[in-house]
């Protein structure tokens, strides 16, 4: 029997966890790692206790903010980064692991915590319909490594 990667184990739990997501457009999930053990787990969705966007606007999602996204939502990222901080757990050197490519509001965050590798699953500009993924471009031009993963 072969053994799975841990970049395999880790996207498969990210891709499990959007399923946990509330959203109504989309479902993204994050694994947040450190010297191979997880260190933080988040998706998509409103902040924690405020309310689940599939129950009260179960057709449409959330009100969209000027730019057309959830203007309720936090994104997968943020939210593995944030549970992290909030239980005093440094991202410093970690690698993430997200089913969509960051957006480039999130790549600020994933840089400015220290984060050095991202594994993506999808493109967030083709989600958007937008020419570049500036994220990605964010992050590479900084040096953190970026990876699109392909099983």
């Amino acid at each position: 029997m072969t053994k799975p990667s841990f970049d395999e184990i880790y996207m498969e739990l990210a891709i499990s966890l959007a399923k946990r997501s509330h959203c109504v457009r989309a479902q993204v999930g994050a694994v947040l790692t450190k010297d191979t053990r997880i260190v933080s787990l988040g998706y998509n969705g409103p902040p924690a206790g405020t309310h689940n966007c599939d129950v009260e606007w179960p057709g449409e999602g959330c009100p969209k903010d000027s730019k057309g996204s959830c203007s309720l939502a936090l994104h997968a990222e943020q939210n593995a980064i944030l549970y992290a901080s909030k239980n005093n757990v440094s991202v410093e050197g970690a690698t993430l692991y997200v089913t969509l490519s960051p957006c480039i509001a999130c790549a600020r965050v994933i840089y400015t915590t220290g984060i050095k590798k991202v594994f993506y699953k999808d493109s967030y500009a083709e989600y958007k319909a937008i020419a570049v993924d500036e994220g990605v471009e964010f992050l590479r031009k900084f040096g953190v490594q970026v990876e699109h993963y392909k099983k």
